[in-house]
Formats: C-alpha cells, sequence, structure tokens
C-alpha cells in the first residue's frame, strides 16, 4: 500500500512539473513578444485657444495617455501661453508635440519656442508637429510650390490650374488652364509713376485676345483686340483693325503649352517634394528636432521631403487597413516612425467614430506596428458650447465620454498590459507605379491636384483591392522607386499592373 501511494505521488509530481513547464512555456512566448515591443505614445490634440481649456483637457486624459499634442493655430504666435500649456502637460506626466504653421509671425515664434524646448522639457519634447496635411492641400487644395529647377513660383489652384511666375523685369506670370486655356500676363512700372499691363489670352479654338491697360497721369486706357487664326483683327466692338499685326506675332500656342511646368508625374513629385524640403529647412534650430506631420495623402513623398514621423489619417469612413498599410510601407522602406490620427468621420454629428470604432482603430494601428496613435480633437462652437475637451458633456469638443472611455480601455488593454507586441513588420508588398501621386479613395480620384484618373487608374484601384482582400494588415504599399527596392524585404511582392 506505502509502495502503492509512493508510485502515485511520483506520477503526480512530474505531472504537475510537465504542466507547470508547459504553462511557464506559454506564458513565457509572448512575454518575449511584447518585452520586444516599439516605444509607444498615445495622446489627445488641443485645439482651442484657451490656457485653462487645454489645462482642462490635460487633466481629463492624463491618466490614461502619455502624450499631449498642442495643435493650436489660434496660440502658435503667442509663446507665453505655448509654454505655459507645455509645462502643464509635462508636470502631469504626459510628453508633449507641438504644432506650428511656416507662415508670418508664427514661424519666427516657432524659432523661440525651439531655442528653450529642448532645455525646459528635455526628453518629455518628442517633436515638432510642422505644417498640416501638406499631401492632402496638394490633392484637393490650392498650394504655393517653387521649383528648384528653374526657380519658378509655381501656383495651383484647386481645380488644377497651375499659376507660373517667372521673377523677370516684367513681372510675367502665366495660367495654364485645366481646359487648356492659357492667360499671359506682364506688368511694367516707369519712373514717372506710369504702368502698364498686358494680357494676352490663348484660346484652344486658335483665337487670341490680347488686353492693353496703361495707367497715365492723364488717366487710364484700355484697349482690347481679338486675332483670329484666319489672320482677322477686331476690336472689342467687333470692329476690323489693321494696324495692329496679325496672330504670327504671338508665340505659338502649342509652343508656349508645351512649356507649361508639371508636365509629368515625376516633375510633380519633384516641385512637391523641392517645396516642402525648402518650408522644412527653413525651421531654425532644428538639428535634434524631429519633424511629425498628420496627413491623408501622399505619405510616401511626405518622407521623402524630410518628415520624420507621419501621422496616417484614419477617418471619413476610408478604409482602416489601407490607409496603415500606405503609411507603414513608406515609413518602413525610407527607415523612419510612424502613427495614425483618428480624425473625423463625418461634418455633420456626431463628427468623429463611435468609441468602439475608435477603439479597433487604436488596437488594428498598435499591432500592425504603429509608435504613435492620436485622436484628434477639435476646438470651436457648435449650438453655442465651447468644444474644449473638458470633464463637462457640455464642453466636451468632439471627444465625448465614449470616446474618452475608448481611448481608457485602449491604455488599459493594451498600454499598460500588452499581449501583443507592436513591434511587427510587414510581410507582403504591393508595388504602385513610381511617382503616382493618386488619393487612392476612390478609383476616379484625381492624381497630384493636377490631372483626373488616367487610363491606369482602375488597374491600380483593382490590384490594391485585391491585395487588400488577400492579405489584409500583413501588407504594405510602396512605390516602385529605385531608390528604395523592394527585394529581400517581403515574402511576396506584387506590382500593380500583375494578376493577384
Amino acid at each position: 500500500m506505502k509502495k502503492w501511494l509512493a508510485i502515485f505521488l511520483s506520477v503526480v509530481i512530474v505531472a504537475v512539473i510537465v504542466v507547470s513547464t508547459f504553462a511557464a512555456i506559454e506564458l513565457y512566448v509572448p512575454s518575449v513578444a511584447v518585452a520586444n515591443k516599439k516605444p509607444f505614445y498615445v495622446g489627445v490634440t488641443y485645439c482651442g485657444s484657451s490656457l485653462l481649456e487645454a489645462e482642462q483637457l490635460v487633466d481629463k486624459v492624463k491618466s490614461y495617455t502619455n502624450l499631449f499634442v498642442v495643435q493650436s493655430g489660434p496660440l502658435m504666435s503667442n509663446l507665453t501661453v505655448m509654454e505655459q500649456i507645455c509645462d502643464y502637460a509635462v508636470n502631469s506626466g504626459l510628453n508633449i508635440i507641438v504644432y506650428y504653421a511656416h507662415n508670418g509671425d508664427a514661424a519666427n515664434t516657432c524659432d523661440s519656442f525651439l531655442a528653450i524646448a529642448q532645455t525646459r522639457w528635455g526628453s518629455h519634447f518628442l517633436g515638432l508637429y510642422y505644417n498640416d496635411e501638406p499631401g492632402g492641400k496638394m490633392i484637393d487644395s490650392s498650394v504655393n510650390l517653387y521649383d528648384n529647377t528653374t526657380g519658378a513660383s509655381i501656383d495651383k489652384t484647386e481645380d488644377g490650374t497651375i499659376y507660373e511666375s517667372l521673377n523677370n523685369v516684367e513681372n510675367t506670370e502665366i495660367e495654364f488652364f485645366t481646359s487648356g486655356e492659357i492667360i499671359l500676363s506682364n506688368a511694367q512700372s516707369f519712373l514717372d509713376y506710369s504702368s502698364e499691363s498686358n494680357t494676352t489670352t490663348y484660346f484652344t479654338n486658335g483665337t487670341i485676345s490680347l488686353s492693353t491697360m496703361n495707367w497715365l497721369s492723364t488717366g487710364e486706357n484700355m484697349e482690347s483686340l481679338w486675332y483670329q487664326p484666319n489672320g482677322n483683327v477686331q476690336d472689342e466692338n467687333g470692329s476690323a483693325v489693321t494696324n495692329a499685326g496679325t496672330i504670327s506675332q504671338f508665340e505659338p500656342y502649342q509652343q508656349l503649352w508645351d512649356s507649361r511646368p508639371l508636365q509629368t508625374y515625376a516633375e510633380a513629385a519633384n516641385v512637391y517634394v523641392g517645396t516642402q524640403q525648402n518650408i522644412l529647412g527653413s525651421i531654425g534650430n532644428q538639428s535634434d528636432v524631429k519633424l511629425f506631420t498628420s496627413d491623408y495623402g501622399l505619405d510616401w513623398f511626405d518622407y521623402q521631403a524630410g518628415y520624420d514621423v507621419v501621422f496616417g489619417q484614419l477617418g471619413w469612413n476610408q478604409s482602416v487597413t489601407q490607409d496603415i498599410a500606405l503609411v507603414r510601407g513608406a515609413a518602413d522602406m525610407q527607415g523612419k516612425s510612424w502613427g495614425t490620427m483618428i480624425t473625423w468621420a463625418s461634418l455633420t454629428a456626431p463628427y468623429l467614430q463611435s468609441g468602439d470604432q475608435m477603439y479597433n482603430a487604436m488596437r488594428q494601428s498598435y499591432e500592425s506596428g504603429a509608435e504613435y496613435v492620436v485622436v484628434f480633437n477639435y476646438a470651436g462652437q457648435t449650438s453655442g458650447t465651447s468644444l474644449n475637451g473638458t470633464v463637462d458633456n457640455s464642453g466636451s469638443g468632439l471627444l465625448q465620454d465614449p470616446q474618452f472611455a475608448a481611448i481608457q480601455k485602449f491604455w488599459t488593454d493594451v498600454v499598460e498590459n500588452p499581449k501583443e507586441t507592436n513591434n511587427v513588420k510587414a510581410q507582403d508588398a504591393l508595388v504602385l507605379p513610381n511617382d503616382y501621386g493618386w488619393g487612392m479613395r476612390n478609383p476616379t480620384d484625381n492624381i497630384w491636384g493636377l490631372w483626373q484618373a488616367d487610363n491606369s487608374s482602375q488597374q491600380v484601384w483593382s490590384a490594391l483591392q485585391a491585395s487588400l482582400a488577400k492579405y489584409g494588415s500583413k501588407l504594405d504599399i510602396v512605390y516602385n522607386d529605385p531608390a528604395y527596392p523592394t527585394s529581400g524585404r517581403y515574402q511576396e511582392v506584387y506590382y500593380w499592373n500583375q494578376t493577384i
């Protein structure tokens, strides 16, 4: 009986050891992965104009975030208040990223801010959020560009019209319209304070109009002439004019049209990147400052321009997986860091994603390898209520209790008690055409804000949808850029014109 009992106890002891060993292995494997995770920051933006409101928002989120993004246009030029907000956030245990825009007094204040930032806040100052949505503005808005090759200033309008200022003696400016129409303008001023301006308009049917305006001491004089392809010339009343030359005196339409800037995707890419490099190069005291921006398009080219971190924007009911694949692919291929910013879902209430949607987007960002997740909280006026992110729901900004609860849950589940690592890389890649600055929000989206979808767009769109369906969160979306070869980086690499 004693012998049987001894054998039984021996078996039990062995079983306990085996089970404990396997349990230890099961617990050990994820802990190793989690131990190797990259630094991770989660926070909210403050976009208001009040020191008190900023401090209230810090108080609300400081127990479940580690980052506060001061994104206040109204306060950029107020160095004293900017310092006070940053002091309060850092003293509350948060890291800070501070927004400045490239314009006027704010640019001067930015240099003053950077001069004291490292000394005052040390490692808690993560970097400078400089300009917002540069790529998105290129696609959708009017932007000012600079051609490093020619020295020309180029303005692109929302509809794709191009204004090129040649900066010569006559201050010549050329407008190239998407319709094909061209307007050539120049002006001269004289020592007697008189001046003259000429506007030559080229129409696609071959007609050219010339309008001349003279400002003299005796008054103004304006004349308009119309030159027809058949050699006829009329004044503004349609009467024949015989002493004003012929249409042959003008530069031919096709020759002028062929001189327009940004004729190819490569030219658009070079000018966009060069413009952003010039802007970022104007920042003083930047040698040790990490540069951030947030964008919803052209992430790849933002990194080429010199940004260290791009927050890919998640919102507007676009594919989270696609947006992450774009910003992660751009960052990983170019050796940069990346994050996401959860922004508008729509322009009507409730504006932002639901709490559950926000939590899922934050978690997907982390598990896809992000180092930053920022939740956008706009401050403005709606129904007479201050939108500032304070404790009281009547003044909580875009973020309401469900969204704050989602951030807190994410902090508890993922940041404080991680079971997964964010130290991951994509396994597969979809390669887009080089310099193809397509918005990629739908099959007919524009390219570089200058061209409509082209003959390749539908094929690219189909490849995009197929690769996302097949690889999901394992996919990076990159460009066929010889400077960043995909060889050896991914298990599977597909090109936009291949069958997936």
